[in-house]
């Protein structure tokens, strides 16, 4: 409902339903109709507004019937661009067009309204409802835009049909664009679930629906009792947590030691490569409380003279030294400081 932001109603259809059935039109609009209280629905004016893919005969009528019925209902919905009617766009005169104006009642440039109800024929014998209008408005693209087939000229062309009597053009057509709120609506609808259906089945996932309605209906009327100021027009993407508390929480079974020593393996983004993890520093032996001061290490300066001996290169075999060789650098490692020996061979 466009004057509360209320979600009144919705029915929840298969993949491969038409965008123009009547027969869903209807049966939505009969649960709409029946959220509002009785004193609403019989003693105040309500306009009933859709695109384009409501314009048909029989959903039409069945709104037309609703005044037998005590509601003072009208209708203001998308007219297809036929052929018939884009020739009729193009038969009107330069005197038919009027300029448009904006919701706040100030003249839009670049855009004019004219009536087509009298270059389409006799309307009520196509089975159009009786009295039924239909204004087109034209207005020049936005620098950028794509033309379709539609647009002549440079023009880019909408019209629209609604059974209101009374009241100027230009009035009328900003009253019918004022529409494309509804997509506002659809958009915090599914920021609140209506776009994540959680199952395969049907029955499921229409009881889904019906709870996205609620939280729906819940920031309406938060917004509406409780909030001044931006917030009474705010998405639900505002009231939004941070993602921090979004966070998912961890297992149960995850205690802090696991969470504690848990690896994580970084990936280079520019070449996609493995890089490895940085290394934790080895646990001490011991405990104390007196720091350890360990020299800095510095690199060594490369020598400025050549070594006396230099190496020769060693061939491809190597000779295992002889026994008695062996023995005497062992014993050459006993007097040097510092070392000790466990067994002949082995430091």
């Amino acid at each position: 409902m466009d004057n509360t932001g209320e979600a009144l109603a919705a029915v929840l259809r298969p993949g491969n339903a038409g965008s123009n059935t009547a027969t869903d039109h209807i049966a939505v609009t009969d649960l709409a109709l029946a959220q509002l209280p009785d004193a609403q629905r019989h003693g105040v004016p309500i306009l009933v507004s859709a695109d384009g893919a409501g314009a048909t005969r029989a959903w039409l009528a069945h709104l037309r019937a609703q005044r037998a019925t005590g509601v003072d209902l009208e209708f203001s919905v998308g007219f297809t661009m036929t052929v018939t009617v884009q020739t009729a766009i193009l038969a009107l005169a330069k005197q038919a067009w009027t300029q448009a104006i904006n919701a706040d009642g100030s003249l839009r440039d670049g855009a004019d309204v004219a009536e087509l109800t009298g270059m389409l024929g006799d309307l009520t014998a196509a089975g159009w409802p009786a009295g039924m209008r239909v204004i087109v408005r034209r207005e020049r693209p936005h620098p950028g835009a794509q033309l379709s087939f539609t647009d002549v000229d440079g023009w880019r062309f909408q019209a629209f049909a609604t059974d209101t009597r009374i009241g100027q053009l230009a009035h009328l057509e900003a009253r019918h664009r004022a529409h494309a709120r509804v997509e506002d609506r659809i958009r915090c609808a599914k920021n609140t679930g209506l776009n994540r259906l959680p199952s395969r089945q049907f029955a499921i996932n229409a009881a889904w629906v019906e709870l996205a309605l609620t939280a729906a209906d819940l920031i309406a009327w938060t917004q509406t009792t409780l909030l001044h100021g931006d917030l009474t027009v705010a998405e639900p993407a505002t009231f939004a947590l941070p993602a921090a508390a979004r966070r998912r929480p961890d297992h149960p079974r995850t205690t802090t030691a696991v969470r504690a020593h848990r690896l994580r393996l970084a990936l280079a983004r520019a070449t996609r490569r493995r890089v490895r993890p940085p290394r934790r520093p080895a646990p001490a032996d011991h405990l104390t409380d007196q720091p350890h001061d360990h020299p800095q290490q510095t690199d060594p300066e490369p020598p400025t003279t050549a070594p006396a001996h230099p190496r020769t290169p060693r061939s491809r075999t190597r000779e295992q030294p002889p026994e008695q060789d062996r023995l005497v650098r062992d014993q050459s490692l006993t007097e040097r400081p510092g070392l000790t020996i466990d067994s002949p061979g082995r430091i």
